[in-house]
This record gives structure tokens, C-alpha cells and sequence, in this order.
């Protein structure tokens, strides 16, 4: 039997499961998927603790133990979510030791509250980098434009970073440079720069969901021609863009001085709509220096039917230009699709960490009473 996922890894694609629970930790089921699914890292996000604190078991200890303390539901919330972070990251620091620091890796994301404070997320991001305390953290920052210094400002500090919640090329060019602008800033501060790691999160899914939706309601045959390719034009553009930075002086500078790439990570790999092969948005994104997390489903789609067949990217730019200018001339506004996405991952992440708040809150409650 072919090893798809191998043959995956072994394309340049590191393979994250876009999933974190305690259930899945204390059962064995994380080092499993290390061990039998070439998985070499995780990313969480509020819609999956709040999703994970909803079933099961797993974290009344804690709970009861928190609310016996009598902590709010802030700190229990970062109790809670760093626990498992951390015991992620402890599962991963054989892969991090291995490869010496490019996998093996942990996301965990700021408060979604303060997507759009700069000063906050910069706390936010200090705060969780010390609760967690491993080597092998990334610190999930939004690509706002108020994340952008945030960005900077942490990296400049040695924090490890994972730059979330990217739809656009622009936005994409600027959090590159914010990237190399917080490494610059490193090395003057007397950090070691191969410590440091980044990757640049780039959703591809939520890019053809509301673009099909404005395809259909144009509802021409050339706009439905036109349907289900965005998100992939997109991303590979994106790597294009990525291959381009890679090639200027700054960039070269500091990877002179030991600087690791930021490399781009395909978000997003579930398919929403049915009609589409649940294996697309990988199988059609290999290329080398890649990363892609993707949700249980989609990983075990790939271990069972994925179709590995080299580099997918780096041979379509021209198409990738030409259906974009196509979807133009189409009448789709790529600037408000962008800045749709972008609002709506800010408002869905809060609305997340908002059921995990009230969750952790009912949870506290009831634990106070039984006591």
C-alpha cells in the first residue's frame, strides 16, 4: 500500500492537525497520529477549545479544581487552554528535537477580544508565551493591521510566531515584512535568530465559499466556470509571492545571521462544499517549505485516497493570474472579499471564545455547587 501522507512529507509539506483536546492527550491518540500519520505539529484555535470543553470528561479535574480556587472565568480560561498546550508541546518535543526546530510545533492563539489592539495582543502574546513556557510554543497572532507591529514586537522579543487569519496577497506582503522587521529587530536585541520560528497562516477554503457565493449570484455560465478555483489561485500566488521576498537582500541578510524562513502554512484545508474532493486543498498546494494543518477528516481523507503528484504550486502562477483577472472581469470585488473574510474569521473566533467563556463558566458553576 502506498503511504500517502509520507509521500507527502517527503514532497516538503509538513503535516499539523488542526486539533487539540485533552481526550485526544490523555488517550494517546495525538502521539498516534505522530507516530502512524507523520504528523509534525498542531494548531488550535477558540473554535476548537470551545468545541473540546463541550464533550466529555477530560477537564473536570481541572474545572473542579479551578473552581474550589475560585478563579474567574479569565484565568480559568488560560489555565485551561495552556494545560493542553503545553502537554501538546510535550508530545511534539521529540519532532522538535529531531528536526532541530523547523517542526514539532504548538499554536496557541491570542484572545480573539483584542484582535484589533495592538498594545493588548503584544500582552497577550507575552502572557501566554511565559504560562506555557516551552521551546516548541507558537503564539497565533491575527494578520489585522493592528496585529501587524504586534507581530514585530514579538518576534523582536524571541517569540515564536504563527500569523493567523491571512486572506489577501497585500496583507500578506505586509506580514512578511512585519516578520523580517521583528527578526531585525531580534538581532539587535542579542537574540539567536535559529530559535525562531514563524509561519504565515493562509486560509484557502473561506476564499471559495464567498467567492462562489458571489459567482452564483452573478449566476452567468462563465461565472459558474469560474466556481471552486479561487482559494487555490490564491494560495499558489501566494507562494509566489513568498519565492519572490526570499529572493531580496533583507531577506538574505538575515538568514545570513541564522534567520529560519517564515514559511507559508495552507489554513483552511477542509472542504466546505461536497461537490469537491475532500482532498483538494492538499493535494492541489504541494510545495517545498509548506506547511499544512489540517482537521482529522481531511488528514485521514489523504491517508486513504489523497493524490500525491509533486509540486502543485510552483508550475500554475500564469493560471493562477489569469483566473484572478477572470473573477475581475467577472465582477467579483477581490479587495471587499478579502476584507468580508478577514472581519468575519475576527467576529467567528470571537463569538468562539465566547461559547468557551460561557461554557467554562456553566462548567465552574456546576462544579461549585457539587462541592
Amino acid at each position: 500500500m502506498s503511504d500517502n501522507l509520507k509521500e507527502l512529507s517527503g514532497e516538503g509539506v509538513s503535516i499539523w492537525l488542526d486539533d487539540i483536546s485533552r481526550e485526544r492527550l490523555r488517550s494517546g491518540n495525538l502521539a498516534e497520529l505522530v507516530k502512524d500519520r507523520h504528523v509534525v505539529g498542531v494548531t488550535s484555535n477558540p473554535t476548537i477549545f470551545a468545541k473540546a470543553l463541550s464533550k466529555g470528561d477530560a477537564y473536570d479535574e481541572q474545572v473542579r479544581d479551578l473552581a474550589v480556587r475560585g478563579v474567574d472565568v479569565e484565568e480559568a480560561s488560560r489555565a485551561i487552554t495552556t494545560y493542553d498546550i503545553r502537554w501538546g508541546c510535550d508530545v511534539l518535543r521529540p519532532v522538535y528535537d529531531r528536526t532541530e526546530g523547523l517542526d514539532g510545533r504548538v499554536s496557541i492563539e491570542v484572545d480573539p477580544r483584542v484582535a484589533r489592539d495592538t498594545r493588548r495582543t503584544i500582552a497577550e502574546a507575552r502572557a501566554l508565551w511565559w504560562m506555557v513556557d516551552r521551546p516548541n510554543l507558537l503564539i497565533k497572532i491575527p494578520a489585522t493591521e493592528q496585529g501587524l507591529p504586534a507581530i514585530t514586537a514579538a518576534l523582536a522579543e524571541g517569540i515564536s510566531v504563527n500569523v493567523t487569519l491571512i486572506f489577501s496577497l497585500e496583507r500578506y506582503g505586509k506580514v512578511i515584512d512585519a516578520f523580517y522587521a521583528g527578526l531585525e529587530k531580534a538581532r539587535e536585541n542579542g537574540h539567536d535568530l535559529s530559535k525562531i520560528a514563524s509561519v504565515a497562516s493562509f486560509f484557502v477554503s473561506r476564499v471559495d465559499t464567498e467567492i462562489d457565493k458571489r459567482l452564483d449570484k452573478i449566476g452567468s455560465d462563465e461565472a459558474k466556470a469560474l466556481r471552486s478555483k479561487a482559494g487555490l489561485a490564491n494560495a499558489r500566488l501566494a507562494y509566489a509571492l513568498y519565492e519572490e521576498k526570499s529572493g531580496t537582500d533583507r531577506w538574505k541578510a538575515l538568514k545570513d545571521a541564522g534567520a529560519r524562513p517564515q514559511r507559508p502554512l495552507w489554513a483552511s484545508t477542509g472542504v466546505k462544499d461536497p461537490d469537491l474532493s475532500d482532498t483538494l486543498y492538499v493535494d492541489e498546494l504541494v510545495a517545498p517549505g509548506t506547511v499544512n494543518t489540517m482537521p482529522e477528516a481531511t488528514l485521514e481523507a489523504e491517508a486513504d485516497h489523497g493524490q500525491v503528484r509533486g509540486d502543485t504550486v510552483r508550475g500554475a502562477y500564469d493560471d493562477a493570474r489569469a483566473h484572478m483577472a477572470a473573477l475581475k472581469d467577472a465582477g467579483v470585488d477581490y479587495d471587499d472579499v478579502v476584507r468580508v473574510l478577514e472581519e468575519e474569521g475576527v467576529e467567528k473566533f470571537e463569538a468562539s471564545w465566547k461559547e468557551l467563556l460561557d461554557t467554562i463558566t456553566g462548567e465552574l458553576e456546576s462544579k461549585k455547587a457539587g462541592a
